[in-house]
């Protein structure tokens, strides 16, 4: 049924019932016999057209890397929790990890005319923060820290940094370290920098820590643990950038014939919930993935609400707990 067809049978003219449908100015008389005909009908408005007429909507796009995650779906929980209690709608685009990808769902939100984005953000690429600071439209990115736009970022440095000595504290003389592409700052560049200070501090030459890089997988964190296995025997501690990395590390080891924590003391960050359900237990960095999400919502929801003429660009940088178990 069109809004024609709906005022024909109220009798009322279509642009009374387009200012019941967006709140105008009407009389009481003729919103009645309007919501009489919604109701006898189950007329359902157009909402993309009443956008474009209106320019306001109240759908949000969110950018996501994957959705096989359990940090996303954190993530997400918590950005929806916020935006759905604000009355926005949130429209979900998984990248599956291609920056590139990232950049096409961020153009195609934008001629969607969603009200704002939400990027969480794989890596940072000065394309990334031009395109985000040129948007027309409020942006935030989670997990990253964008200079020019507003984003919610863990300590990624500090958690690594600690989770390092903690293992040097344990009389651990030869780690080595499992991380990801440099090209993701959070994850690739800076746990890496973390590991290698907690080095420096123990008076280790940081410039010789054994490095190889997986792709977040169990699988990929497998592999990676044989090449440094065969490429350094004597190794005695494995820092990993994520849990499923560790899970991957943990396999081999045992394979290897090495025993989990006597021989190799291994940890990891996220504090996956199998961290609990593995044997021996995981040591990890619990991050607060859900309030990183709540506060990207927030954030986002005073962007669209601010009568300011220029955005203030707002960083947030969330803490971490370490989280004790029986792999050190």
């Amino acid at each position: 049924m069109t809004m024609k067809e709906l005022a024909k049978l109220a009798g009322v003219s279509p642009s009374a019932v387009s200012r019941y449908l967006n709140g105008g100015s009407l009389s009481p008389e003729k919103r009645a016999v309007i919501r009489e005909a919604i109701e006898k009908t189950g007329y359902e408005p157009d909402m993309a057209a009443q956008a474009l007429r209106t320019r306001t909507t109240d759908l949000i796009g969110i950018v996501v890397p994957r959705l096989d995650s359990e940090a996303v779906s954190r993530m997400a929980a918590g950005a929806s929790d916020v935006l759905s209690r604000e009355g926005y709608v949130c429209q979900f685009a998984v990248s599956g990890m291609d920056p590139e990808q990232e950049l096409n769902q961020l153009r195609l939100f934008q001629t969607r005319s969603v009200a704002g984005v939400i990027l969480m953000a794989t890596v940072c690429t000065r394309e990334h923060e031009r395109f985000l600071h040129d948007l027309p439209i409020p942006a935030v990115v989670v997990g990253q820290k964008y200079r020019s736009v507003c984003s919610v970022y863990h300590d990624d440095y500090g958690a690594a940094l600690e989770l390092t000595r903690l293992v040097l504290r344990r009389g651990r003389s030869h780690p080595v370290y499992i991380g990801v592409t440099e090209r993701d700052a959070a994850v690739g560049v800076s746990r890496r920098r973390g590991v290698e200070a907690g080095l420096r501090e123990f008076g280790l030459d940081a410039e010789a820590l054994p490095i190889a890089l997986s792709d977040f997988s169990l699988e990929s964190g497998r592999e990676a643990m044989q090449r440094l296995l065969a490429e350094h025997p004597e190794l005695d501690a494995v820092i990993c950038a994520n849990d499923h990395i560790a899970f991957g590390a943990m396999e081999a080891l045992r394979a290897a014939g090495r025993q989990l924590p006597e021989d190799v003391s291994v940890v990891g960050v996220g504090d996956s919930w199998a961290c609990s359900h593995i044997s021996p237990h995981l040591t990890s960095t619990r991050f607060y993935y859900r309030a990183s999400g709540q506060e990207a919502a927030r954030m986002l929801v005073e962007l669209l609400r601010s009568d300011a003429p220029v955005r203030p660009i707002r960083q947030t940088m969330l803490s971490y707990t370490i989280q004790f178990r029986d792999s050190i």
